[in-house]
């Protein structure tokens, strides 16, 4: 598997010949670029996962990719004149070799109900799990684990209780497009998963990585 990310969540994987472009959110602009794209992925609606001038420009750019994700954010597809396939919890498409499995269905509190949107995490294949924005465990093995770390409805107690739980072997962080300083989040993490055989690997922004 082969992973490229543009920045926070927008992530480019290669698996098994076909090309998935992972929540193309306002945080990044090098999506509009990409072509040669056969699924979009897209976790929820909120604005750093799901921004319409960019996937404007992202079906202008690849017309015959799929997008798949849930309920609410194919509504606000179809309103912008995009159809997307549903892959809700529990649901599954299947996209030449690849498998997509749909898990979850809320977003993690931020406060009371601020932002409860839903939520899809999805594995991609049988090794890697992308949980959107959630603790969500799929309760299946986790090989590959995109693991977010920052933002306003999370701590690092709980990142690292949450990567304890799944016990990935390899784990990538996202969702840290606001952090000021992720090296030090980075770091705090990487001693306690060595210890528990896991291996945290930070991506290089626009860099091609093979896990």
């Amino acid at each position: 598997m082969k992973i490229t990310k543009y920045g926070h969540c927008c992530l480019l994987i290669e698996e098994r010949g076909l090309r998935i472009l992972t929540d193309p959110g306002n945080y990044t602009t090098e999506q509009n670029k990409i072509t040669n794209i056969d699924v979009v992925l897209i976790t929820h609606e909120h604005g750093d996962h799901f921004h319409v001038p960019s996937m404007i420009e992202i079906m202008k750019n690849n017309p015959d990719a799929r997008i798949i994700t849930n309920q609410a954010v194919a509504k606000l597809l179809e309103a912008q004149g995009m159809k997307a396939t549903i892959v809700g919890d529990g649901q599954t498409e299947q996209v030449s070799e690849v498998l997509f499995t749909g898990h979850g269905t809320k977003h993690a509190i931020v406060y009371k109900e601020l932002g409860q949107v839903e939520n899809t995490g999805y594995f991609i294949g049988p090794r890697l799990f992308y949980p959107g924005d959630a603790f969500y465990d799929p309760k299946k093995p986790v090989e590959i684990l995109a693991l977010p770390m920052g933002g306003p409805w999370l701590k690092i107690s709980e990142v690292i209780e949450y990567a304890l739980q799944i016990s990935p072997k390899f784990a990538f962080p996202v969702h840290d497009g606001g952090l000021k300083n992720p090296e030090f989040m980075y770091g705090t993490a990487t001693k306690i998963f060595q210890e528990n055989s896991i291996q945290l690997i930070p991506l290089e922004i626009n860099r091609e990585t093979e896990i």
